[in-house]
């Protein structure tokens, strides 16, 4: 398969993935914002949510304060900023012009009507009026592109990239949730276990469609460590870290067979991350420091696509 198309597959997959995730921390922003006020709160709920995306470097070139008028138009429909909502769609849909002929009629359909959709939509009104509404749109655009793809495509090398894509993007999407939660949003007044944790930890499973996948695993109240453990190491979580890297693993795997067993950096990295998250305990963890953890795994997920980037698409 020629680079250039398969580079196009994976970063289609990438945005397309970007802005659902994307959509789901400006949702958890809202969330907490609304409970940090209910609770008389002095945490910037926004910043939290800015640093989780890693956009708050654009941002303050741009913006003095992190309100949530500012932030949401940054993440939402700023054409400066390439993560956000507008810009990701915007560039999922030129590189699936690129590769128009490896797409099923049903993945163009679906990416094309939400690039459509999304152009015709008054923002300005959508944002300030129903924020959750159109935020609930792009969870359900995404996911409709996802599953197009998923039912519809051969299995074959183009799957294979656009999976990938998938799946990076999610486990790095998953790393920054959590750890905003546990390093950044909590007040320096606010006890460890007191009604605002509370409602942060359960807005984070709610950002993740998680709530009623803990108590369905757990049957117990929510517990950081369990939260934790959940998303970093269940194999029945499907955006848990583990649950990502077991499908980049398997799909890198598959490129190299198809292309005679030639493998690179990029399939070490993928197989020693695998390893750490199939072996890790929740207990080592937080004695490492869950940051710490999440830190890392961020810096060395960003390196796997590096590599991805190195041996396939150049």
């Amino acid at each position: 398969m020629l680079s250039r198309a398969a580079e196009s597959l994976y970063w289609l997959a990438r945005y397309i993935e970007r802005a659902e995730n994307v959509a789901r921390l400006v949702a958890v922003g809202y969330r907490m914002a609304s409970m940090a006020r209910s609770l008389g709160s002095n945490g910037n709920e926004w910043l939290s949510t800015l640093i989780a995306t890693g956009c708050e470097g654009g941002f303050f070139a741009k913006y003095g304060e992190a309100t949530q008028d500012a932030v949401t138009d940054y993440l939402v429909r700023d054409p400066d900023n390439p993560s956000s909502i507008l810009s990701a769609i915007d560039t999922a849909r030129r590189n699936a012009r690129a590769v128009r002929t490896a797409l099923t009629i049903d993945m163009w359909n679906a990416l094309n009507d939400t690039w459509l959709g999304l152009h015709e939509m008054d923002l300005d009104f959508s944002c300030s009026r129903n924020p959750m509404q159109f935020l609930d749109w792009v969870r359900a655009r995404s996911q409709l592109f996802n599953g197009a793809y998923a039912s519809t495509m051969l299995r074959n090398e183009a799957f294979y990239f656009t999976r990938l894509g998938t799946f990076i993007e999610r486990a790095d999407s998953t790393a920054r949730i959590l750890d905003v939660k546990y390093y950044v949003l909590l007040p320096g007044d606010e006890g460890v276990g007191g009604a605002l944790d509370y409602y942060q930890w359960q807005a984070i499973l709610r950002s993740v469609s998680a709530l009623r996948a803990y108590h369905w695993v757990y049957h117990d109240r929510l517990k950081p460590w369990l939260i934790a453990e959940l998303l970093l190491l269940r194999p029945e979580m499907p955006r848990s870290l583990y649950s990502c890297l077991d499908q980049i693993t398997e799909y890198l795997g598959l490129l190299a067979d198809s292309s005679g067993g030639r493998r690179g950096e990029c399939h070490r990295l993928a197989g020693a991350l695998h390893a750490q998250l199939r072996y890790g305990r929740i207990q080592d963890i937080f004695q490492q420091g869950l940051h710490e953890f999440l830190s890392d795994f961020i810096g060395r997920s960003i390196d796997l696509g590096d590599e991805i980037n190195r041996h396939y698409l150049t």
